[in-house]
This record gives C-alpha cells, structure tokens and sequence, in this order.
C-alpha cells in the first residue's frame, strides 16, 4: 500500500508541467520498519517504473519528505531524476565507479559497521574533482540496508546483484553538468571558549591551552569532581567540537562553523587528567566543550537556507522574477524563477522531532525557505559532506533547474 501511495504521487507529478516526465535515477529511501522488505520495495518500484534504470538509497530510523519527516514508523520516500545519462554513475562494492567517469560530486551512502569507514569516505572525496561529497551513514534498529542499481551493470565476476546491500559505500557520483549547492547546520552550542589542544594521547586529550583538559572541562562546565553525581550528570549531556588549527570554528548564528565535527565524551582519566573522546585527535586542533541547543538549531538551518536561496536568486530580477519570489508559497512554487529541481536533506538521527520543537519541525523550516521543491533524505547515523563524517548536523543539497 505505502509503494502504491509513492507511485499515484509520482505519476500525478509527471504528468504537470515543471516536473520530470522521462526520469532515469530514482532515490529510494526508507524507514527500518521495511528493511526486511527492502528487496521486495524495490523489485516492485522496478517493476511498476520500468524507465528507472538506476536506483540508489538507503535505511534511517526515519526519514524526509518535502514538509514532513516520519520517524519510527513505516514509510518510505522516492525521487525521481531526469539528469543526462552521461552526467550520473550509480556505484557500490558490485559496480565500483570507475576511472572512465569524471565524478565531481557524490552523494553517499555508508554502513557505519565498515571498518575505516572515515577513510573511505576520505578516499572516494579524493576520487571527486571538487572533493566534495554529501550523504550519511545508514541508522536502523534491523539491518542497515542500502540501495544500489545501475543500468550500466555490474564488474565481471563481481558476482550477480539485485540492487540491495549491506556493509561499504554506495552512491551516486555526478558530473560536471550535474548543478548542485550544498550546505552543513550544525545543531550543538558552544558552551565555553574555544580552546587549543596541547597535550593528547590517541582518543584521550590531556591538555588544553597548555592545562590539564579535565581540570579545564570541568571549569568550562562549572562543576566539581567534589559533587560527582551533579557532575556527571553534567558531563553525559556534553559533547565537543573539534576542527583543525586553520578553521573557523564558531559562526555568525554563535553555532560551530562547518569545520567543526561533534564527538561524543566516553570517558574521563583522573590520573592522566584527561577527557577520552570518540575522534582520535592531534596536537595543535581546536576544541570546544558544546551542547544540543534546539534554537540554536533552528537558527543555523535558517541561516543556511537563507544562504542557499541567496546563491540562487540572480543578481537582476525581471518584474515577473521579483514577483514570483516574493508571491505566497502556493503561488510562486516551483516557479522556474526559483531555479531549484529538488533537494536531499540528510539530517542526524538525534535531530528529528522534539529537537526542533515538534514533529516535522525541522522538515517545514526547509519548505518555508524553499518552496514547495521536491526533497527525500533521511535520518542518519553520521552525517557526511566533503570528506567529513559529522554528528548532530543536517546537510541540505540543493539541485538547481540547469542540471537537465
């Protein structure tokens, strides 16, 4: 019944004017209720979209649709693509990308169970022209399905395949004709200065501005050692920030700039003085002890919206432009004048709900700066842009009306 719903949605769509009517590349994703039948969803949508050649997707313990995110329920989104054949390959461990496609961009799929999956994700951002890939890891209670078909087919004594995976990366690596922008919210506030790593052994950083970390952690926090219970509780709520020596590390909202990747505390070493986080870091990076903050959130996924639209908007508008962009939304979506095809936006599986305030919350501060403009995503056990893999943030990308 839930395909059959997709399926009406999508024929009505490509029967209107302003919207794909020979689509090749479907995205499919879905919620861990369905990844026992993930094989089956996606033998029918071939079926019953026998144009679609090319699929790619993944699992989230929810995931997003144009204005609404469904979350720990059963669903499942798709977009259909009209992009150029040539412009597009779909990969995965069957049908590796191969050197004779010049990929600009990527969008990712990734099981978090992979071992080194940083580096490969590191590995396939070189792979790219401009080094720049989005997506995110894979988020299920069951198994972290992901989807992966190409009309190209598979590499010779790879083994057959019917388009369902789990373990390693898969994707879509897009060409130079393919138009897209792209951008990184992140979701935690800094809740003290940011401070320089001097000391660190592996994953445990000992000192801080040349002091022992854990003495400035527990400052920063303003709590004691002297009242553990109180402080502990202080500590589990706590993340940190890190980013490279060079990088901007708190924006303009008072949010991190996207440099900055969020890692979990996993322990504290009295006698070293150190704090134990989830990243092995370097001497000489950028650390900032930060907390989930909703308005802060809300306010950075705003600010990139808002930043997006800005990119998009030409310079000199015609009468007709300047009054589709500034008509209500029901009149001005999806106005050419708006230049955007769609949208995928991957958000952090801990982002979703009451984070934002209310259920879909986050989904209609993306509509309300974009427009009525298709988007699937899903939420996710990392997240990923560029070459890195991030926590507690929302990628949003953008495909603009030049990419058919």
């Amino acid at each position: 019944m839930a395909a059959g719903l997709v399926l009406a949605q999508l024929r009505a769509h490509m029967a209107l004017p302003d919207y794909a009517r020979a689509p090749t590349l479907g995205l499919l994703y879905i919620t861990d209720h369905y990844a026992a039948d993930a094989q089956d969803i996606l033998d029918h949508l071939g079926a019953e979209l026998p144009e679609i050649t090319d699929w790619s997707g993944t699992v989230g313990v929810g995931i997003a649709a144009n204005n609404v995110e469904y979350f720990d329920e059963p669903a499942l989104s798709v977009m259909l693509c009209e992009l150029p054949v040539d412009q597009y390959r779909v990969f995965s461990g069957v049908a590796p990308l191969g050197i004779a496609f010049e990929a600009h961009t990527a969008l990712i799929h990734a099981d978090s169970a992979t071992p080194d999956v940083s580096g490969l994700i590191d590995e396939m951002a070189g792979r790219t022209e401009t080094g720049y890939l989005f997506g995110g890891l894979a988020s299920s209670r069951t198994t972290a399905v992901q989807f992966a078909i190409g009309g190209n087919g598979n590499i010779k004594g790879h083994g057959a395949a019917r388009g369902v995976f789990s373990g390693g990366l898969s994707g879509v690596a897009f060409g130079e004709g393919v138009n897209l922008v792209s951008r990184v919210t992140q979701g935690c506030l800094p809740v003290g200065p940011v401070r320089v790593i001097t000391g660190v052994e592996g994953n445990v950083v000992t000192q801080l501005d040349g002091e022992p970390a854990l003495d400035v952690m527990l400052r920063d926090l303003n709590v004691s050692l002297d009242q553990p219970r109180e402080a502990l509780t202080v500590v589990r709520a706590t993340l940190v920030g890190l980013s490279d020596s060079d990088s901007d590390s708190v924006g303009r909202t008072g949010n991190f700039g996207s440099d900055v990747i969020v890692r979990h505390i996993i322990g504290l070493d009295p006698t070293r003085r150190g704090v134990a986080i989830a990243e092995n870091a370097e001497a000489g990076m950028r650390l900032a002890f930060c907390r989930r903050d909703m308005q802060a959130a809300r306010a950075d996924l705003t600010r990139i919206c808002a930043e997006i639209r800005e990119e998009l908007e030409p310079e000199e508008l015609t009468v007709e432009m300047a009054t589709a962009l500034s008509a209500p939304e029901a009149e001005s979506a999806p106005h050419p004048a708006r230049r955007i095809a769609g949208a995928i936006y991957v958000s952090c599986a801990g982002r979703g709900g009451p984070h934002f305030g209310a259920p879909s919350a986050e989904l209609q501060i993306v509509r309300r700066a974009l427009g009525d403009v298709p988007l699937v995503g899903f939420f996710a056990g990392g997240e990923i842009a560029r070459h890195h893999l991030y926590g507690y943030t929302g990628v949003l990308t953008v495909f603009t009306a030049g990419a058919d």
